[in-house]
């Protein structure tokens, strides 16, 4: 049985991810067809590359990942197919690749496929789906287009580290609040050294100086920082939104500053 999994930002309340799963069933009447989510913000490669991520992982390999988010295709931007990690990935070269594969090694593509339709405002449907047809037929990209080498690189800021601070940024806020920061608990124990901390963000007196193992481990309202499943830092308030309690916004500065032994 084949896998495939949807992402995008079209939200619920419209007709495009039956549309989709319709024409999925159309070509794959086997499939089984998982939602990843459908509330990415409009266009935000950066959020749906997190979460992809931190999604495919737990999916078998030859899972068919479609990526409906600002899948115009174009010059600047052509629909590809990537195998990465013994699964498929399906969408436009718009930058979410190189945001997802990083350096890593990786197979690619571009599509080389007729659509059944003169429209071109839905490429999901009408590209993205005979592609993923193609694909699970020999779980190989040949037969859905010619090779395809040079990602189109979005270049993501990385933190800035000095000998007693780090600092980094918000890159993602989940539907609880909790904050996730671009530093990952290898680099904070290489600059740390086990030395005693503060972790500072725009409130002032709002730091954290101990890192928790989970969100309970603070009492309900508290603040807590943490290193969860994702492997980033995490702001988080129990049982609250540390987002809009504490005004932490994509893009907004977090700084480390470890103190002298």
């Amino acid at each position: 049985m084949t896998i495939i999994t949807l992402i995008s930002d079209w939200g619920a309340g419209n007709h495009y991810v039956g549309s989709v799963k319709g024409a999925l069933l159309r070509y794959l009447p086997d499939a089984n067809i998982v939602d990843i989510t459908h509330d990415i913000a409009s266009y935000d490669i950066m959020q749906a590359s997190f979460v992809m991520k931190n999604t495919c992982p737990d999916f078998p390999d030859n899972t068919i990942h479609l990526l409906g988010v600002n899948t115009e295709g174009g010059i600047d931007s052509p629909h590809i197919a990537v195998k990465y990690k013994r699964q498929f990935f399906i969408g436009a070269d718009n930058g979410i690749f190189s945001l997802l594969i990083g350096k890593e090694p990786f197979e690619a593509v571009e599509l080389d496929i007729m659509q059944d339709t003169d429209y071109f405002t839905f490429s999901t449907r009408d590209v993205f789906v005979k592609a993923a047809a193609l694909i699970a037929e020999s779980n190989s990209l040949e037969k859905a287009g010619n090779p395809y080498k040079d990602l189109k690189e979005r270049i993501l800021f990385n933190p800035v580290v000095y000998p007693d601070k780090i600092i980094a940024k918000v890159i993602y806020t989940d539907n609880f609040g909790n904050v996730f920061v671009n530093i990952d608990k290898e680099l904070f124990r290489e600059v740390g050294r086990g030395r005693s901390f503060l972790i500072s963000f725009r409130a002032p007196g709002e730091g954290i100086s101990k890192l928790d193992q989970s969100y309970s481990d603070v009492v309900p309202g508290e603040k807590v920082a943490l290193f969860g499943s994702t492997g980033f830092l995490e702001i988080a308030i129990n049982q609250g939104k540390a987002s809009s309690l504490l005004g932490l916004n994509i893009n907004d500065a977090i700084t480390v500053e470890f103190f002298k032994e």
